[in-house]
């Protein structure tokens, strides 16, 4: 393998919401099918090279529209993977982000048809260390859930307490007490009752609530 030459490319962990047949909702993420070697037809991240006249943040931006449509408002640089064997044709280093879409831009976006969503905790082998790439990128949104506001990224500004627990039990990979998680939202200072409910359900509207912003924390 040839090191002279160092390329650095972008490749993003894209994080949404699904719900199928009725059931909770759970993690999946997007993956493009490579059409040439190495790796042909196996699935990799989203990403490209960095052209020499754009910054990172832009090419992550670029190659996700490029590739999967999508054009999200969280984008975030994860991590830098830098291994020297990560791909066979020569030194690679990739800047990886993470993005979060919610459901309805997902079904907005007009993905290639070489494009493929896959359960996060459910995930084919992937193309050069994109697996280690995804666990990462897993790892360090379960720990931000818990003190971030990453939830209202999924679900929108306003969201019922059992959409927002449905958010954490989706991200942390397994069910939580409902009555501890709504005590400890309810007694929470980062949320507030925006005085709606939600409308069009059979029984008892729940009440809707969002984040704390900073200005009404000054107020």
């Amino acid at each position: 393998m040839d090191h002279a030459t160092t390329r650095l490319a972008v490749s993003t962990v894209i994080f949404a919401l699904r719900q199928e047949h009725g059931g909770a909702p759970t993690l999946w993420t997007p993956f493009v099918l490579r059409t040439r070697q190495p790796h042909l037809d196996q699935w990799a991240l989203p990403g490209g090279w960095l052209s020499a006249d754009e910054d990172l943040d832009s090419a992550a931006a670029r190659t996700l529209g490029e590739t999967t449509g999508l054009h999200p408002s969280y984008l975030e640089q994860l991590y830098t993977f830098g291994g020297v064997d990560r791909s066979p044709t020569g030194r690679v280093v990739s800047v990886a982000y993470t993005a979060l879409v919610r459901t309805d831009e997902v079904d907005r976006a007009a993905p290639g048809e070489n494009v493929r969503w896959f359960r996060a905790d459910a995930l084919p082998r992937l193309a050069f260390d994109h697996n280690a790439i995804v666990d990462y990128a897993l790892a360090r949104l379960r720990t931000k859930v818990e003190y971030a506001h990453i939830a209202h990224t999924f679900l929108g500004e306003t969201f019922t307490l059992a959409q927002l627990r449905s958010v954490h039990e989706a991200v942390l990979g397994h069910a939580l007490d409902a009555a501890n998680f709504r005590r400890s939202m309810t007694t929470s200072s980062d949320l507030v009752e925006t005085g709606e409910v939600l409308a069009g359900t059979p029984h008892r509207p729940p009440k809707l609530f969002r984040y704390r912003t900073a200005e009404s924390t000054r107020s």
